[in-house]
């Protein structure tokens, strides 16, 4: 009995085998294949639950059969075969079944997959001709949508250019006319102040021109008197022979000479008499020029009129002998004396920064000065060592006339001081001016050009003012006879 039993376990097992294969075999290649392998996987799930189900039937019935093995055998068996028939039987026609319905299952997949693509295409063949009927109705709404804007844009153009074009003809007008009053008002100051400057520095210039031109020409026409009368000065030494035979006399005649030719060439109170020029020193100096400094402090330089008559005397009697050797000695005595009398006159006068860093020693006849510019080497020596410069009637007018043009030149550049504040005030007023010009070329923004154009010019003035500094607004205007400008709202305070 455990042997038909054990039997008909394996046939269950053969026909879910078969059942199996079934589900599993491949079909051909068909776009419905997915959804039936899904069903096969769901009808093997069911058969695999029947086989289960089968199989405890059949413990059961082993079991219930065990119990009543004993009494019903051949009964048993005879229900165990007919059993096993109608097992047989009902698998057959299951199978048959689930073949049936799995053919029955594909063909309607493919039917359906069939009839919904071509319902899909013929659906998506009206929305793309509507879709295509809207675009060309869109199309055709943006071209006349487009075309009325184009013509509203191009009237608010030809409207908006005839507005502008108006405008700029009215601000035109208007910017010339103020650009004409400003023109003429900048013309009109520029006039009164080149006139103002050309006045006080032409006044200042002139005279100062004028008196310096004709203390030069007198001065030019001495130099040449005196020029003319060196000859002459040569044959009256017998006359200065008796002249001089008095110190005290010869001492005044060349101090005589000196004290005239400052008064001709030095303005009133450039020089003084007998000057002591240190507090701790007694020696008095017979002339102390006053230099032209810019500075408070005076310096002065000394002048000290010496003639060795004695010592020239021999000269001109060994000169005139023919004596050679008495001519050597008497112009070596003469060299001697006048470096002497330097070396005096240095370390008595020579005291700078109260004096300048020279003397001066005058030789009042232009026979002595030759004779000792004759010595080799004695004016640079007594010049360079000693600071004692020697000068002749011809030479001391030339340094006189340096030192009178030197207060001619200080004096015109006090005299520029003022001129020089009246152009400062003139840049103080060309930079306003650029300042009211560049607020215009703000406000009007279609005449920039013609704006720039006088910025430029004002600029180009104020370049060739770059040396000169600017005065503040209120002293520039009252410098230049200016009323001053109103307060600007838009400035701040």
């Amino acid at each position: 009995m455990s042997v038909e039993v054990v039997l008909l376990g394996l046939v269950v097992l053969l026909l879910v085998a078969v059942l199996l294969l079934l589900l599993v075999r491949k079909p051909g290649a068909d776009p419905t294949i997915p959804l039936l392998q899904a069903a096969q996987e769901r009808q093997g799930e069911r058969l695999g639950a029947l086989a289960g189900e089968v199989k405890a039937a059949l413990s059961a019935s082993e079991a219930a059969t065990g119990r009543e093995i004993q009494g019903f055998s051949v009964e048993q068996t005879k229900v165990l075969s007919e059993g096993l028939t109608r097992l047989a039987q009902g698998t057959g026609t299951l199978q048959t079944d689930l073949a049936g319905k799995l053919e029955a299952m594909r063909a309607g997949l493919a039917e359906g997959q069939a009839e919904a693509a071509k319902a899909l295409r013929a659906e998506m063949s009206e929305k793309l001709a509507a879709m295509n009927v809207m675009v060309e109705q869109v199309r055709a709404a943006l071209t006349e949508s487009q075309a009325a804007m184009r013509a509203a844009i191009a009237l608010e153009m030809t409207t908006a250019r005839d507005l502008i074009d108006r405008k700029a003809l009215e601000s035109r007008a208007e910017i010339e006319a103020r650009l004409k009053e400003m023109r003429e008002a900048n013309d009109k100051r520029l006039t009164d102040i080149q006139a103002s400057v050309n006045e006080k520095l032409g006044e200042a210039v002139e005279k100062q021109m004028t008196e310096s031109f004709t203390r030069v020409i007198d001065q030019f026409n001495a130099i040449q008197a005196m020029m003319g009368n060196v000859q002459s000065v040569a044959t009256q030494v017998g006359d200065l022979k008796r002249l001089f035979s008095n110190v005290k006399t010869r001492g005044g005649w060349g101090e005589a000479q000196v004290k005239a030719m400052l008064d001709d060439f030095l303005p009133e109170g450039s020089y003084e008499m007998n000057v002591k020029l240190r507090e701790d020193s007694n020696e008095v100096v017979e002339f102390a020029i006053r230099m032209p400094t810019s500075g408070e402090s005076i310096v002065r330089l000394p002048v000290d009129a010496k003639f060795p008559v004695e010592d020239y005397e021999r000269l001109l009697a060994a000169h005139d002998a023919g004596d050679v050797a008495a001519e050597a000695q008497a112009r070596r005595a003469l060299e001697v004396r006048i470096r002497a009398e330097a070396q005096k006159i240095r370390q008595k006068y020579v005291h700078p920064p109260l004096t300048t860093e020279f003397a001066v020693l005058y030789l009042p006849t232009e026979g002595l000065y030759a004779e000792v510019a004759r010595i080799p080497g004695l004016i640079e020596d007594v010049g360079h060592s000693g600071r004692v410069f020697i000068a002749g009637p011809s030479l001391l007018p030339a340094m006189l006339r340096t030192i009178q043009l030197g207060h001619v030149t200080l004096a015109l550049s006090k005299n520029a001081e003022g001129v020089r504040d009246l152009l400062a005030a003139t840049k103080a007023e060309m930079a306003k001016m650029d300042g009211v010009l560049e607020k215009l070329g703000k406000q009007v923004g279609t005449v920039n050009n013609t704006i720039g154009d006088a910025r430029t010019r004002t600029r180009a003035i104020a370049r060739k003012l770059k040396g000169v500094e600017a005065m503040p607004g209120e002293q520039s205007a009252a410098a230049l006879g200016l009323d001053l400008p109103e307060a600007d709202e838009d400035e701040p305070a």
